[in-house]
């Protein structure tokens, strides 16, 4: 089914190359004032988000009340959490010009030609003419761009991801927090001598390992290494990709992850850590209810501290640049944009900022500021406020990154490199086969 569903992905990319090829009634994508009267009616947001998080109970509250004053409005939600059913859905809706008036999509070469094509509204120039676009964090909306630098996505959310560690398990290993990404391995081997799991991830859903394959290459060459692979214009084989191989190899070699990781998911990896069993654990701040409330276990709570991702000798990038995504975008469909669909915009973006920081989470905005729960730890403020030191740049995760089917390689080949069942050599080998055989027929 995966492989299916991967070359679905890319036969999809190349069926709506081909359909805008015909010519027939693109949209204007840089009409973003409609004129006329604003006729109320129900308009759809296609959407892949936890059906109860925050983002989706806010917005639904927002509808409520923008309908009050505008009799027959209503905003019809339709949910597809999962996230290869809900690509699937999106490919199907645009390859037949049925896409709603809003759809989330991430910053993808599919998303890209949907935009080439006129059918998504201009969202830089959408939320200049909304006189909301100063208010966003430049990292939020960077987050959304594509390649050329083009914005078609509104952030709706802003994480920042952090290694987490217990002070404790660590002093008991003689160890402390890791200053670089290399000295990684060596701390692992302490830790496991001292009977201690070194690092707790989920690796049934294979992309937090995929987020240590990005750290490498990104502290050597800041967002060019995989800009330039995922179009085949360079390889694992260069030396940032053979830094992560090697390194990617040597955390396999040291243990670092809990035994059989590969087959336990986020709770698994959670409860490891949160019951004092493992001592690391890279995760964002979505989490800060679970690590820094008091909803976390008594016997580690005040052991618990974080650091951002460390850097290398002779790194490219800074310590305050690091992993920091504001999640997936939403679309504005340009054939349905009319007064209706712009006013609301308008009257939600400028409530949510306020709603979604009420809720103790980062805001996508820098205009309001984030509500720190009555029962947060300290830790909590220290990981909000990080959020006003950050740098230019950012590390992408590569599965956002990445066409379909060579990233579905990579996050098997990287179980098997991990746990030694293939070397360094052979994955390499594979990988610069596999980006080879697909990335020019998904980037063309």
């Amino acid at each position: 089914m995966k492989k299916l569903f991967r070359t679905a992905a890319v036969a999809a990319v190349t069926a709506l190359a081909l359909a805008g090829c015909g010519g027939g009634g693109a949209s204007n994508s840089s009409n973003v004032t409609p004129t006329g009267e604003i006729k109320p009616r129900e308009i759809s947001w296609l959407l892949s988000r936890p059906a109860d998080g925050a983002v989706i109970n806010i917005m639904k509250k927002l509808a409520d009340d923008y309908a009050k004053n505008h009799p027959g409005f209503s905003l019809n939600l339709i949910t597809t959490p999962d996230r290869p059913s809900y690509i699937q859905k999106l490919e199907t809706l645009a390859a037949a010009n049925k896409l709603p008036e809003l759809f989330d999509t991430d910053a993808t070469p599919f998303a890209q030609q949907l935009a080439k094509q006129g059918k998504m509204v201009d969202a830089e120039k959408l939320l200049k003419t909304l006189n909301v676009y100063d208010d966003y964090r430049p990292a939020a909306l960077d987050y959304q761009r594509f390649d050329d630098r083009s914005l078609y996505m509104i952030p709706f959310q802003f994480e920042l991801e952090f290694i987490w560690y217990n002070k404790s398990l660590l002093q008991k290993a003689g160890v402390s927090a890791p200053k670089s990404l290399d000295d990684i391995p060596a701390l692992c081997t302490s830790l496991r001598k001292a009977g201690i799991t070194p690092i707790a991830i989920d690796g049934q859903d294979q992309w937090p390992l995929e987020r240590y394959a990005a750290y490498q290459p990104f502290r050597e060459t800041g967002p060019d290494f995989i800009q330039k692979l995922k179009k085949g214009e360079a390889k694992f084989s260069d030396p940032a990709g053979q830094k992560t191989v090697e390194w990617l190899a040597a955390l396999g070699k040291a243990k670092c992850f809990q035994d059989g990781f590969s087959s336990q998911g986020y709770s698994d990896a959670q409860n490891q850590f949160t019951s004092g069993k493992a001592a690391m654990y890279n995760i964002g701040t979505w989490e800060l209810p679970s690590l820094a409330t008091d909803k976390l276990n008594p016997a580690v709570r005040g052991d618990i501290d974080f650091i951002t991702l460390p850097t290398t000798e002779g790194t490219a990038t800074a310590a305050n640049e690091f992993v920091s995504p504001s999640g997936i975008g939403m679309a504005v469909n340009s054939k349905t944009y009319d007064p209706l669909v712009s006013d609301f915009l308008k009257f939600a973006l400028e409530k949510y900022p306020s709603e979604y920081a009420a809720t103790g989470a980062l805001s996508p905005t820098t205009n309001v500021k984030t509500a720190i729960p009555a029962n947060a730890t300290p830790l909590y403020k220290k990981a909000v406020e990080k959020a006003n030191d950050l740098g230019d740049e950012q590390a992408m995760p590569w599965d956002t990154q990445l066409d379909p089917t060579t990233n579905g390689r990579l996050q098997q080949e990287l179980v098997l490199l991990v746990q030694g069942d293939i070397t360094p050599e052979q994955f390499t080998s594979t990988m610069d086969s596999a980006v080879a055989q697909n990335a020019p027929k998904f980037f063309k």
